[in-house]
């Protein structure tokens, strides 16, 4: 609830009770619902199946002995259930579901994609996949009826920071999400255009961070942070690059900075 007062509108989870606790979220959800705090058309709530490689078995939301298609059926079943907006979960609904990976073989990723399918577009709204180099995405988006709207990846330097699945992404109109952000970079959080604009709105440079990587072309930025105090500070800070990038006096200035780190990130900036 807590980033959600502080001006978040969207949450990433995963059905995966090693590393996420879906139930929670739902519960702030609600809470947030009951409180007049918004409404559900403008929160933006994603989910994953996670494989049976990155579950652990005892705790799985489905039983490791069902097929692919049905483990992520029980998948999405049980989100379904721990992200409800009451307790009546006719109307509940997930933005996005995305497969946490591919699977071992193309046939059991399609298996599973073919699964999360059958809930478009009234129990899932969008799909999605997370961890997948170019070349497999190329070939999966080919082969997917239902293509992908979201691509979740690591950004970082070991991959070109994704560029080549970022270029990939615009062609086709998908959304990156990027993360690892700033726990991965930090080359990057000390880079010229990071410590300007730093600089110039008063920001720490993770924030600054965060404004230039929201800059590049159909990316977002994941946002980990438990700190209240530093979740505010990072709203205030895209809403005053935002404010500030706007003007016409620091339209250059803006345009140099943002050309010079999407240089660095491999970007074309002609």
């Amino acid at each position: 609830m807590q980033a959600f007062g502080s001006g978040f509108v969207a949450v990433d989870t995963a059905a995966q009770p090693r590393h996420y606790r879906e139930e929670g979220v739902g519960s702030a959800l609600r809470q947030g619902l009951a409180e007049g705090a918004f409404v559900r058309e403008d929160v933006f709530i994603q989910t994953k199946y996670t494989p049976l490689d990155g579950q652990d078995r005892d705790t799985a939301p489905y039983k490791p002995t069902d097929s692919i298609a049905d483990q992520v059926r029980a998948s999405v079943t049980s989100s379904l259930h721990n992200l409800r907006t009451d307790d009546d979960e006719h109307n509940t609904y997930i933005d996005c579901v995305l497969l946490h990976s591919p699977l071992d073989t193309v046939a059991d990723t399609l298996a599973a994609w073919n699964a999360l399918e059958e809930y478009v577009p009234h129990k899932i709204r969008h799909l999605g996949i997370s961890n997948i180099n170019l070349n497999n995405l190329e070939i999966f988006y080919d082969l997917v009826q239902i293509k992908p709207h979201v691509i979740q990846n690591r950004f970082f330097s070991k991959t070109q920071y994704d560029s080549d699945v970022r270029r990939f992404c615009v062609q086709k109109g998908m959304v990156y999400q990027a993360y690892w952000t700033l726990t991965a970079n930090p080359a990057l959080l000390g880079s010229e255009p990071v410590l300007k604009i730093s600089e110039v709105l008063g920001v720490e440079k993770e924030a600054a961070m965060y404004c230039l990587v929201l800059s590049l072309k159909n990316v977002v930025a994941l946002n980990g942070t438990t700190n209240l105090e530093r979740m505010r500070a990072d709203v205030d800070a895209i809403k005053n690059w935002q404010a500030w990038s706007a003007e016409s006096d620091n339209r250059r200035m803006w345009e140099k900075v943002l050309a010079d780190f999407m240089i660095l990130v491999g970007d074309d900036v002609s």
